[in-house]
């Protein structure tokens, strides 16, 4: 890929450098329907993404391409994407081995390189659009989908962020950061992601730039007796507070 920005640049690395030890903390299971966030709450469940079946649909930033899989496995056309092609060899074999039909592509969230109005469902759970800057992400979104076509994408809130401890690498009960203007979230060292966040308004103004309109927000709780295999998020934190969020969002 060429012209990617520099924090695309460097989540490349980073995904590239930890995607087989990330296969080994998380493993996708096979043949699982689809869930949302660190507590795998069931699609089933929250009903966000309905019925896919013919439809043509974009994973944004597929990882391994377990929701990719489980998104054809009802029905579903899907192309999934990723800039990280030592995630991609993880989503080449879990596809390989479903025998799903997945088409997966190497590329940017922020240059999709697709066709305009390619798509009637772009998703993702924890993919592109927390690692992409939501300007671009949101625009490219809307370009890629279809009249009516929906955008529908988990990431964290913007809480964990704010009341992160980096003296004690975890989440607390006390506000850290400030909320407004809260854009980029960088280690500062190079080593891990670099995650974008906006206020809420900032958001629902972004996607109405774009042509999009938000149908819902869902907040994720986690379940009694959650647990994960993600250490960075805490189930008693997330019984008060919410840590994830699903924007369920359509092109007028």
């Amino acid at each position: 890929m060429t012209g990617v920005s520099e924090h695309e640049r460097r989540n490349r690395a980073f995904w590239d450098a930890d995607a087989d030890d990330y296969q080994a903390e998380h493993p996708p299971a096979p043949g699982a329907p689809p869930t949302w966030g660190v507590w795998r709450i069931p699609e089933s469940e929250l009903g966000v993404l309905g019925d896919v079946t013919g439809l043509d649909v974009l994973e944004l930033g597929c990882g391994d391409g377990r929701w990719s899989v489980a998104l054809a496995a009802q029905g579903a056309r899907v192309v999934g994407l990723d800039q990280s092609r030592a995630q991609l060899r993880h989503a080449r074999a879990l596809v390989a081995s479903t025998a799903s039909g997945v088409r997966l592509l190497c590329g940017s969230g922020e240059a999709v390189p697709v066709a305009d109005g390619s798509f009637d469902l772009v998703c993702c759970d924890h993919g592109a659009m927390s690692f992409c800057e939501p300007e671009r992400s949101v625009a490219e979104v809307a370009r890629v989908l279809r009249p009516g076509g929906r955008l529908v994408f988990s990431h964290t809130t913007p809480w964990p962020y704010l009341a992160w401890s980096f003296k004690r690498e975890r989440v607390t009960r006390r506000l850290r950061r400030p909320y407004f203007g809260m854009h980029r979230f960088d280690d500062g060292e190079g080593e891990g992601t670099v995650d974008f966040q906006l206020p809420y308004g900032e958001w629902i103004r972004c996607f109405r730039r774009h042509g999009l309109v938000v149908d819902d927000l869902v907040e994720l709780r986690a379940p009694k007796h959650a647990t994960t295999s993600f250490v960075d998020f805490d189930a008693r934190w997330a019984r008060r507070w919410p840590a994830e969020q699903v924007w369920v969002t359509r092109k007028s």
